[in-house]
């Protein structure tokens, strides 16, 4: 009898304690920040394309187990205005074991990412779900944020956009008119958009130039410029392209084009663009 009364307690024992039904863990101060730990950044404020973004958030309203442990995972993300991720998706497990002063902690969940440079103009947000791993509910939020970018208009073939003659390397404005002179360095700047990509977003891209003469002879030819390979997490759907080439002190004035072909190597496309400088 004794020994029955033993297993029934054993097996009361057992059974005696489950999760408390009931609430959802209950997120609070869900925040960006330009820094860690920072002040959310305040209304209007844009990230720059190419910026590290700090996100951070608080979490209570947790069930804890008998034996006094929390047990929290979550999964943050961010994207972009279409919905596309931004940056692969961040895991996490938070477990701990509380004490009799730790009844209204609130553990904070932070999370560190990089906006492709690349990225468009737009409304982002970040996505972020707390599951409470006891009670087995979750919560989530999604907390807005705006980024300052170069949007580029997309197109459905390889095409050659945004073309501009610098008078430098480091000139933001375009060379209005295209003048160059014998011994000084002819820098243009354009992009390319509209290739294909394969698998896991990769993309490969070439382009050359040619230099024609006023009569449209071909002065010169680098058939192979610059080569973009890439397969990055977030999908490219722009580049940029640099020229830059000498212009020799003895060139006889006139009217030259610059042509440059593009090559989609995954799509099996190219493109074209011829423009105009005058050399005095």
């Amino acid at each position: 009898m004794h020994s029955v009364l033993a297993a029934l307690l054993i097996l009361e024992t057992g059974l005696a304690w489950a999760p408390p039904p009931g609430k959802a863990p209950v997120i609070t101060n869900a925040s960006v920040q330009q820094y860690e730990d920072g002040p959310p950044v305040p209304p209007g404020h844009r990230f720059v394309a190419g910026e590290a973004v700090f996100f951070s958030l608080m979490v209570g309203g947790y069930a804890v187990s008998p034996s006094q442990q929390i047990r929290l995972s979550y999964r943050i993300q961010a994207f972009d205005p279409e919905g596309i991720p931004l940056v692969e998706p961040h895991p996490g497990k938070l477990e701990a074991e509380l004490t009799d002063l730790d009844k209204d902690w609130r553990p904070k969940i932070r999370h560190t990412f990089v906006i492709p440079p690349y990225a468009p103009a737009g409304d982002y947000y970040v996505a972020a779900t707390v599951r409470d791993e006891i009670s087995g509910l979750e919560s989530a939020v999604k907390v807005p944020f705006q980024v300052l970018g170069r949007s580029v208009p997309p197109s459905d073939k390889l095409v050659i956009r945004n073309f501009r003659f610098l008078a430098s390397e480091s000139a933001r404005e375009p060379l209005l008119p295209a003048v160059y002179r014998g011994g000084e360095r002819l820098w243009a700047r354009f992009d390319l958009t509209g290739y294909k990509m394969g698998d896991k977003n990769r993309i490969e891209v070439t382009y050359g130039l040619s230099i024609l003469s006023p009569s449209g002879k071909v002065l010169f030819t680098e058939a192979e410029a610059a080569r973009e390979v890439d397969a990055p997490f977030y999908p490219k759907r722009f580049f940029e392209g640099v020229i830059s080439l000498e212009i020799q002190p003895r060139t006889t004035p006139g009217e030259y084009t610059l042509v440059i072909s593009a090559k989609d190597l995954v799509g099996g496309q190219a493109a074209e663009l011829r423009e105009r400088f005058r050399v005095e």
